[in-house]
């Protein structure tokens, strides 16, 4: 599992092939668990996907009406790390109409300027008819708010990679970290489970199974429905075949065995997620967080192509602190951004960031890395970006910085060694999604009173990537320019936008994106407009890159 993998050839079939049988059946048999400490020995025969050779026709307009790509996508198979997890896929969608603004001139898009009625995985502008690649996209976020977000990409592209942060400190993620130790993998599993096929019924059983979770307010109710999960004998396994629930259920009474063994740590399953404890499992058996992603990557059927990745290559545990502006530390990432109310400390933790909840003493000046035990700056740590994270951003076509928590989802893989050097580098678009409204963490801002606009949110980005507190070894000192190059904003969202100020700051085009209410009222891109507004800055910013 943990070599390099060959390569495939292209097939032509438009259904992705799970596993094999022998090859779940290998997993599944291979090891017997038992109450020693050494994982078993895992035998497993080969398999693979299937890649769909579909490809359509796109033609996106600029702002002045000329054509900036008219050709046909496609997908070329590629080498693959084991470690990773590249899958193909192409399937269509509809666009939206959207609002474009830029800094320079506020030019409102009609029906005849967007993009013609079937969108597709489009081709790098410039590239020649009957070459072309599908944009490679890499996008910062976290495990909740892009989630929306993702599905959608891989219409436009069939190669995105999305790096995420593994501190999470909340939510079933806590208890798992708590007891076994090891990384988060609650936002990878969060992501991996969007990603995740659903083309036919055994496919939406998985990820239904997957993405279940036990009962959040009754301890030995939600004991008593994992153990009818783990013993195989719950609903939630009908529509699985057999070469999937043997290979599944294995990983998580791996997982329960692991449990077991930790006399002096009682477990709490409440608010428990499936997903978290077989991705738990997959990774203590393999001693290795890339493998469990590469398993529950092709257990879920993520299509070739889409790959997710740990901003930080670790099997340790990680905790995130906080800086405060008045010289405050705060450690862990649920004490950054949603924190346990008092008197609901014994309750299961139900993560909801956008909750009212306790203002935050003093701005956020920075977040960092600490040891497990530490309590403030002292104890600060410098880690390096995952080499394979580092790797696919020196490829990409366009980089992201997604929606979500400015603090605790986004900066946490930003300020990592390596991080900034690279896509300060990197000569193409780099996109800055804007939020709908303020969390917690932007509520205040450290440059003036009030809670942060447009601007401040820039700036915290670039600061990250600088490693503006770290230390003059460590910090750097790249402009604005070299991490942002354009912006896109939901149409009446809640955070202000300072033309001239992001102007000053180099950003050369801001878009205003179509929106929608939730039943909170929040506002929310529109999904396929804001992957159309994706597709309008990489062909207007490529083109103005090739002149």
């Amino acid at each position: 599992m943990g070599r390099r993998g060959a390569r495939m050839p292209r097939q032509r079939d438009t259904q992705h092939t799970p596993l094999s049988n022998d090859l779940l059946c290998g997993m599944a048999s291979g090891f017997a668990v038992s109450g020693s400490g050494a994982p078993p020995r895992l035998r497993a025969s080969g398999g693979g996907l299937a890649d769909n050779g579909s490809s359509r026709h796109v033609r996106v307009r600029s702002s002045g009406g000329s054509a900036i790509a008219d050709a046909k996508s496609g997908q070329e198979p590629r080498d693959r790390d084991a470690q990773g997890l590249g899958f193909d896929t192409a399937v269509s969608s509809t666009s939206k109409n959207h609002t474009v603004d830029s800094v320079s001139s506020f030019q409102t898009w009609d029906d005849d300027n967007v993009c013609d009625g079937n969108t597709s995985p489009r081709s790098m502008p410039g590239s020649q008819e009957g070459n072309n690649v599908s944009p490679k996209l890499v996008v910062f976020s976290g495990g909740t708010a892009f989630n929306s977000i993702a599905g959608k990409l891989m219409k436009f592209t069939t190669s995105v990679s999305h790096i995420l942060p593994v501190s999470d400190d909340g939510g079933s993620t806590a208890e798992i970290v708590r007891v076994l130790g090891g990384p988060a993998v609650g936002d990878i599993r969060s992501r991996c489970l969007r990603l995740a096929d659903d083309s036919d019924s055994e496919a939406r059983a998985v990820r239904r199974l997957l993405g279940h979770r036990l009962p959040t307010d009754d301890g030995e109710e939600a004991k008593r429905e994992w153990y009818s999960i783990v013993e195989g004998c719950h609903p939630l396994w009908d529509g699985v075949s057999e070469p999937y629930k043997h290979t599944i259920r294995a990983f998580l009474v791996y997982f329960h065995s692991q449990i077991l063994r930790h006399v002096t740590q009682m477990f709490d399953f409440r608010n428990g997620s499936v997903g978290n404890f077989f991705f738990a499992g997959a990774r203590l058996f393999f001693r290795s967080l890339d493998a469990a992603i590469f398993l529950f990557a092709r257990v879920a059927r993520i299509p070739e192509g889409s790959q997710v990745l740990p901003a930080i290559q670790t099997e340790e545990r990680i905790t995130l602190g906080a800086e405060l502006e008045d010289g405050t530390f705060l450690r862990g990432q649920n004490e950054i951004s949603h924190p346990t109310v008092e008197g609901k400390k014994d309750q299961a933790s139900v993560v909801d960031k956008l909750c009212d909840g306790p203002v935050l003493p003093s701005p956020i000046q920075r977040v960092f890395y600490m040891s497990s035990e530490g309590t403030n700056r002292e104890h600060e740590v410098f880690l390096p970006a995952n080499r394979m994270a580092l790797s696919e951003l020196e490829r990409a076509d366009t980089i992201i910085y997604g929606m979500g928590s400015l603090y605790t989802s986004i900066c946490p893989s930003l300020i990592l060694d390596g991080m900034g050097e690279v896509i300060a580098s990197r000569t193409v678009p780099k996109i800055l999604i804007l939020n709908g409204r303020h969390d917690r963490e932007t509520s205040a801002c450290r440059l003036h009173d009030g809670p942060m606009r447009a601007t401040d949110v820039a700036q915290a980005v670039v600061d990250a990537l600088n490693r503006q507190y770290a230390g003059n070894s460590r910090s750097l000192d790249n402009p604005t320019s070299a991490y942002i190059t354009a912006m896109l904003v939901p149409r009446g969202g809640f955070i202000p936008v300072d033309m001239q100020g992001i102007e000053q700051l180099g950003v050369g085009m801001v878009l205003e994106v179509e929106s929608v209410r939730d039943g909170d009222g929040d506002v929310l891109f529109d999904p396929e407009a804001l992957v159309q507004a994706i597709d309008d800055v990489m062909a207007k910013q490529n083109q103005e890159l090739q002149m």
